[in-house]
């Protein structure tokens, strides 16, 4: 209905007289945030089970974007599965599939249908033994358009990920959509403001951060860190986190809360801390090039003396 109405204000535009002044309309987006539980916690269960339970128990919340005029939707963090990483069970490697694959040729059909660009988080297997934590982003006709690779790789109690995940190797890649410049950061990967930076410069305008996160050590961080990347580096962020536990591994609970928040650090949006949700807002793109003339972060950086950032540490 959105995209309908948007369509109709430009036609009637059309008719405006000659000569008559027009109004610049502004540049929003409707973002889509899906926060989830997973609906089997049953080790028993084989992995290509559970994996085809968490993508239908997805696919009406991705039509409910849809419909309700969601132009850019992101997913949780390996959307399509538990966050197996509190165990080092390699069973789970047989949840990686190939990227592109058959789970981005399916969501492409629904971004084509809907209009809708959408970043799916995936468990990438690149051949055999290589796999990574990786974001697919599909363009609103269904076109692949690359991939991100998670960068920063956690192994610590809980989060034992260097047995599941290989750094990522492609560097901070911004994706030109139809409706905007989307960046991918994942979940750990927000500690590390060195790469929020690069996305910015890379042109991002919508920073997006699927995350697995559990109530403890790092929670009082999640509101914190992300406003300061999208204030520092002047763009929105949509953050996701999954809800619920989830067996074996009972590590704690998914928080959920699953916000938007924009360039000066405005939250525009927030899910709960324990429902399955689909968190929206409308974002003004062009608030980045307001605020950026304001705060001049990228006039005034100083990247020729930063040289002691890149030298290897003994």
């Amino acid at each position: 209905l959105a995209k309908v109405i948007l369509r109709i204000i430009c036609w009637l535009g059309s008719f405006l007289p000659y000569g008559s002044k027009e109004v610049p309309m502004a540049r929003e987006v409707v973002g889509g945030l899906i926060q989830m539980s997973n609906p089997i916690n049953d080790e028993n269960v084989p992995v290509t089970e559970v994996a085809q339970a968490m993508l239908e128990k997805h696919i009406p919340m991705i039509e409910d974007a849809g419909k309700k005029g969601v132009q850019v939707l992101c997913l949780q963090e390996v959307f399509n599965g538990p966050y197996f990483c509190p165990g080092q069970d390699k069973r789970w490697y047989g949840l990686a599939e190939s990227c592109p694959g058959p789970t981005t040729e399916e969501l492409s059909r629904y971004a084509k249908k809907y209009e809708m660009v959408i970043v799916v988080p995936i468990y990438e297997r690149e051949m055999a033994g290589v796999y990574y934590n990786t974001a697919a982003v599909i363009d609103a006709d269904g076109t692949y358009l690359g991939k991100y690779r998670k960068n920063h790789i956690p192994q610590t109690s809980g989060f034992w990920e260097k047995f599941f995940f290989k750094p990522g190797n492609l560097g901070y890649p911004v994706f030109q959509t139809q409706y905007c410049k989307v960046g991918v950061y994942i979940c750990y990967d927000r500690h590390f403001p060195e790469g929020a930076r690069l996305l910015g410069l890379n042109g991002a305008e919508i920073v997006f951060n699927p995350s697995a996160t559990v109530a403890g050590l790092s929670q009082y961080l999640w509101k914190i860190e992300q406003p300061a990347h999208a204030v520092a580096n002047g763009y929105f962020m949509g953050c996701i986190n999954r809800v619920g536990t989830e067996a074996p591994w009972n590590i704690g609970k998914f928080y959920g809360t699953s916000y938007f928040v924009d360039p000066r650090g405005n939250f525009l949006s927030e899910g709960s801390e324990d429902e399955d949700e689909l968190i929206t807002a409308v974002m003004d793109l062009d608030m980045i090039e307001e605020v950026r003339q304001v705060w001049q972060f990228y006039r005034d950086r100083r990247p020729d003396s930063y040289s002691d950032m890149t030298e290897q540490l003994p």
